[in-house]
């Protein structure tokens, strides 16, 4: 069949869920890990902080793409059937609701509870008076000489309102004319949102709650009449021309400096707001009724995310701490590449440490025997070792060729200071192609052995950022495999240069490439269905939104092969479609860490198939992004893997079923509670024991036969005297 008689097939609107609505979904499902009281409850005070954060960047990108549509006349379909102004819509009022089970969880669950653990977030009513002494004096000497009133009025006019920030709103009344005039007043970000308070181990109070207290030191001669917050949220999409790439990284930073005036997509203002200050609010800041969010509680959430690491003790309110795996041939002590050699490693991330990432580049930086590293950046950490160990290979002489993407998204400017940084250190920086994001994650090492020169290869599926290893959940593959080593070779050619390689060996490159090597798959699978065998396809990524590969997976659905999902963020295919997605069933896990990780199997006749890559199944990652993905050729590695997906299919704690469009936990009733991720936390902690207790085991054997020696030498000596 055909992909183009596929798509008339199965392009029904009713067979899709909305992207969008898909993933409100999906930050629902971490809203409801805030609210799950077998997590800890520090931990849930930041998933709640992650909610708030994540629809957040929803606004600033989604939202604002989709009113830009609305304001150009756009009235196209998606594959749901919805357009951008009824997406809009639905958006607004979904988050509506979301917004209320959000603020509702914060001051009927988490606040009483923090409480009764000790842990106050207090108003201003509720201090002792040596923390109000204290508040005073913090006003005065921190945050009077900050803070700058901003009038509106006709020689002043409104000010500008950075995207994210909080502010104050306020309405005054001239004591002596009886005038009435608004201002607003910025709370400054350079201060802790929670101020920690004397006279209680983990008392805090908000900081603009501190500001409105003393508000009217601000404003001499006028009366206060009200103080509300509000934060604006804007349009933050990154839109570059290509067209001209001759300083693409000036460019960029042009973009970063106008982005910050983009359309107001969301207006967040506090419930007790006055309906006269909110109308004056809506008017200079031309926004529409359904953009407006009222909040019964502190606007943004975010805070959240720092509560745990300012409160003291209470260890008991946290995860425990994990002990992540290094594998002794993986280990700074031991030469990587001689262990390469003998053998691909697999490593899960963050069961096993990053470390070992970190080892393979500090180790080919130093060795005298590579000649050449090459590297793509999509995200790095802030202060990342990976960015030093690449300046000294190049200050030692090495070629060193890396690839920042400057537009990855919200790390567009650490990206490019991190670019400039290498370039500087005697790097060859490179930005990739044009129109095109590079979102692969792949590391070329190139060394001189003993029998001549071999490629070094990590390939992985999520980023080299030794921050976020510790919390998302990736695959990381080391080899030296020629053909891989080829490939990858021909990769960073076609990203420098003009190379147009006329085949890939064992790598499959987005953009087009991987779409089609995935169809390919599932049609052998279709092929091999329709003939009466077994069938079975088993894929993880982070988001299913491409239409084209959702309805191949409805053709393999009908043809009776058996589909296994999961997908932790957006879905848009639908289960228990009569007739269409009846042998497909899709599971999301949210927990602990963030599933990140993508694999792609298929059964092909009982000679499984196992595949990793950097790649969603979304359009973007198909048509717009330079993708790979590798085969796990290696018999132990892929067992490996395909354990990996059973134990995250075999959660019945941390994973939902969706039934139809809707997230359901899985029915426990008569099952032992299985959570996949602390399965291989304990697995990690084991593996972490064994070695331990082998290297032990190997230094007593060392000292045993070192004592035994001692006499002997002595009896040699009494000899010779």
């Amino acid at each position: 069949m055909t992909i183009a008689k596929n798509k008339n097939k199965f392009t029904d609107p009713s067979y899709y869920a909305n992207r969008e609505l898909s993933w409100l979904d999906f930050n629902d499902r971490c809203l409801d890990e805030a609210r799950n009281p077998d997590e800890p409850l520090l931990e849930r005070a930041n998933f709640l902080g992650i909610t708030q954060s994540n629809v957040d960047e929803f606004y600033m990108v989604r939202v604002a793409s989709l009113s830009k549509l609305v304001a150009a006349g756009v009235k196209s379909h998606d594959a749901s059937g919805l357009t951008p102004l009824e997406q809009l819509t639905a958006i607004n009022h979904k988050e509506h609701e979301v917004v209320e089970k959000r603020y509702s969880t914060y001051s009927r669950s988490l606040l009483p509870l923090l409480r009764k653990n000790g842990i106050n977030i207090l108003e201003s009513d509720e201090l002792s008076e040596d923390q109000e002494e204290y508040i005073r004096r913090y006003f005065s000497n921190e945050l009077y000489p900050v803070l700058t009133p901003m009038a509106d009025d006709h020689s002043r006019p409104f000010p500008f309102i950075n995207n994210d920030s909080l502010n104050i709103a306020l309405r005054l009344k001239d004591r002596e004319s009886g005038e009435h005039k608004f201002a607003t007043v910025r709370v400054p970000n350079i201060f802790p949102r929670l101020v920690k308070l004397p006279d209680g181990d983990n008392d805090f109070i908000m900081l603009e709650d501190i500001i409105k207290v003393f508000a009217d030191r601000l404003f001499d001669g006028y009366e206060i009449r009200q103080a509300a917050c509000y934060r604006v949220t804007r349009d933050m999409d990154l839109d570059v021309s290509e067209s001209d790439t001759s300083d693409f990284l000036l460019a960029v930073k042009k973009q970063l400096e106008d982005r910050e005036h983009g359309h107001v997509t969301r207006l967040e203002v506090e419930s007790s707001m006055n309906i006269k200050l909110l109308k004056h609010l809506m008017k200079r800041l031309n926004v529409d009724e359904g953009s407006v969010f009222s909040i019964n509680g502190p606007i943004d959430l975010t805070f959240l995310k720092k509560l745990p690491g300012m409160v003291e003790g209470h260890e008991d309110l946290r995860y425990k701490p994990m002990q992540a795996f290094v594998d002794p041939a993986l280990r700074s002590d031991h030469n990587i590449f001689d262990s390469i050699r003998e053998k691909d490693y697999l490593v899960q991330h963050p069961y096993d440490s990053f470390d070992s990432v970190l080892n393979f580049v500090k180790q080919a930086a130093k060795d005298p025997d590579v000649l050449a590293i090459k590297m793509t950046l999509y995200r790095v950490s802030g202060n990342s070792p990976i960015i030093k160990y690449l300046g000294q290979a190049a200050k030692a002489g090495k070629q060193v060729t890396v690839l920042v993407e400057v537009k990855a998204r919200f790390d567009e400017s650490n990206n490019v200071h991190w670019a400039r940084t290498l370039e500087q250190m005697g790097c060859h920086v490179i930005y990739g192609l044009v129109g095109l994001k590079t979102h692969t994650k792949v590391t070329l090492v190139i060394r001189r052995d003993e029998d001549g020169i071999r490629r070094y290869l990590h390939l992985g599926t999520g980023n080299y950022n030794d921050v976020t290893a510790h919390f998302y959940t990736d695959l990381g593959f080391f080899t030296c495999d020629r053909d891989l080593g080829v490939d990858v070779t021909n990769l960073f050619n076609m990203l420098s240069g003009y190379s147009k390689p006329p085949y890939f060996s064992k790598l499959r490159i987005s953009p087009k490439l991987i779409r089609q090597f995935i169809y390919e798959k599932i049609n052998n699978e279709i092929a091999i269905a329709k003939a009466g065998r077994h069938a079975e396809i088993h894929m993880k990524m982070n988001s299913l939104s491409d239409p084209d590969v959702i309805a191949k997976l409805y053709e393999a659905s009908v043809a009776g092969v058996k589909i296994h999902l999961i997908v932790r963020g957006i879905c848009c295919l639908k289960t228990e479609i009569p007739g269409v997605s009846d042998n497909i069933e899709v599971h999301s896990i949210v927990g602990r860490f963030l599933e990140h990780s993508r694999i792609y199997y298929f059964y092909n006749d009982g000679k499984e198939e196992v595949y990793l890559a950097s790649a969603d199944m979304m359009r973007r990652n198909l048509n717009r992004r330079v993708e790979t993905l590798f085969p796990v050729l290696q018999e132990d590695l892929r067992e490996r893997v395909l354990d990996i997906f059973a134990k995250m299919w075999q959660d019945n704690v941390q994973a939902r079923i969706l039934h139809k469009t809707e997230w359901v936990h899985v029915d426990r009733r008569g099952q032992t509670p299985f959570n996949s991720q602390e399965y291989f936390i304990a697995e990690a902690a084991e593996k972490v024991r064994i070695v331990k207790e082998e290297e032990e085991e190997e230094k007593a054997k060392k000292k045993d036969a070192f004592e035994a020696m001692k006499p002997q030498e002595s009896e040699l000596e009494d000899d010779e005297r």
